[in-house]
């Protein structure tokens, strides 16, 4: 007959096994259990069987993703090409306006499918990153100058003032979230407006501010701004296919960081990127 201590230090570590993903059954004896031990047993048996069963779904989506991405590389790069070939024809009006849809739309196609082969190795973890001390402003230079493009056709100002200060990040993959910040102010700012990047030092985290003068984001959805595909209400007829901010908040969090969205319709947005320094 097993004592109340003695039952109890088997159910923690029981617990801690199915926790730390090393629970093997075969490590107890369920004729010499209680009956709540042997619900703890069957419970723990069941759930790392569901933990396995969704681990080797997750691999074998990120595969399929992957296979998906290699299989449509050189037909889409083939399309884009043979769309830029009828762009120097001497075509209609009308034959000029479905070229340059077919085009909007391979390269939008392509966005996504990219966009989702990274959002795949995000979460099954097939990548790592390499986090190293660093100074932010050249990684900071490098997202304003990819987001530039962008702007120009909305003469939007971008305003940046370099301030030396540092983090911990990986340069690479936190250039592509700030992106993802900036390419969400540029798209819902008005003409002729401004994006301002400042930073901030703080104690534990150095903060990467973004503010705009957009259109803002409702309270009730702020919560849902960062979900994978998530659009407003607001924007559903503007361009996008919303997985930006969430690969953002992704790339920042696996780095020990976090985002907060601050926002008031229709006065704009400020997103914060949090590194730790």
């Amino acid at each position: 007959m097993f004592s109340e201590k003695k039952v109890i230090q088997r159910l923690d570590k029981m617990l801690d096994d199915g926790i730390n993903g090393t629970f093997e059954e075969s490590e107890y004896d369920e004729t010499a259990l209680s009956k709540l031990e042997s619900k703890w047993l069957r419970f723990l048996t069941s759930s790392k069987l569901s933990y396995q069963k969704t681990s080797d779904e997750k691999e074998k989506l990120a595969e399929l993703i992957s296979d998906i991405s290699h299989q449509t590389k050189t037909p889409l790069a083939n399309i884009l090409l043979y769309t830029q070939l009828l762009e120097e024809k001497n075509l209609d009006e009308e034959c000029c306006t479905l070229v340059e849809e077919i085009s909007r739309q391979s390269k939008k196609l392509d966005f996504l499918i990219q966009s989702l082969v990274k959002t795949s190795r995000l979460e099954t973890g097939t990548f790592q990153m390499t986090s190293l001390p660093g100074n932010l402003d050249t990684m900071i230079a490098a997202a304003i100058e990819q987001i530039l493009p962008y702007t120009e056709s909305k003469g939007i100002r971008v305003t940046y003032e370099p301030e030396s200060q540092n983090a911990v990040f990986d340069s690479k993959w936190t250039q592509e979230a700030l992106f993802n910040i900036l390419d969400n102010a540029v798209k819902y700012s008005p003409e002729n407006s401004e994006v301002t990047v400042k930073v901030e030092p703080y104690e534990m985290f150095s903060c990467i501010m973004v503010s705009d003068k957009g259109i803002g984001i409702a309270d009730d959805e702020k919560p849902a701004v960062f979900g994978r595909f998530y659009r407003g209400r607001n924007v559903k007829d503007r361009k996008g296919v919303g997985i930006g901010l969430y690969l953002a908040r992704q790339i920042i969090e696996e780095q020990g960081g976090y985002i907060t969205v601050e926002s008031a319709i229709p006065k704009g947005s400020v997103f914060r990127i949090y590194l730790p320094r």
